[in-house]
């Protein structure tokens, strides 16, 4: 019996969840008045980085049965930010406090700066309709 490989690992998940969060801080940038779309977008950036937070643990799962605790430990720092942003994110957007969502947005770009976008990606529009699932 071979070993079966996962084509969905949680580490390709997590690059399809920046990509697409990049693409919509992209788009919530170029909003001049708030409305359903501006709420799609910011609640589909909350939620994918609270998606983001939750693979970390997935991700380390391999490292910590082998014993790498250190790269482990220096993996779920490196993204612990994502937790924290989300629920600050989160809390501005349900007072509907936009400055706050625009500094926020900002931040996770930053944190988000290497990442590269192809011209002809194939993200789509994934927010649409996630201000429903907040």
């Amino acid at each position: 019996m071979g070993r079966v490989i996962n084509p969905d690992s949680s580490g390709k998940e997590r690059t399809k969840l920046t990509k697409s969060i990049v693409k919509a801080i992209r788009q919530l940038m170029t909003q001049t008045q708030p409305d359903q779309n501006t709420r799609d977008l910011a609640a589909f950036i909350v939620l994918g980085l609270e998606d983001i937070y939750k693979s970390i643990d997935i991700s380390v799962l391999a490292w910590e049965k082998r014993g790498y605790w250190v790269k482990a430990d220096r993996f779920r720092i490196d993204w612990e930010w994502t937790l924290q942003f989300s629920k600050q994110m989160r809390e501005a957007l349900l007072k509907e406090d936009w400055a706050q969502v625009a500094l926020m947005a900002a931040k996770t770009a930053q944190k988000f700066n290497n990442v590269k976008i192809p011209v002809n990606n194939r993200i789509g529009e994934p927010w649409i309709g996630a201000f429903k699932n907040l």
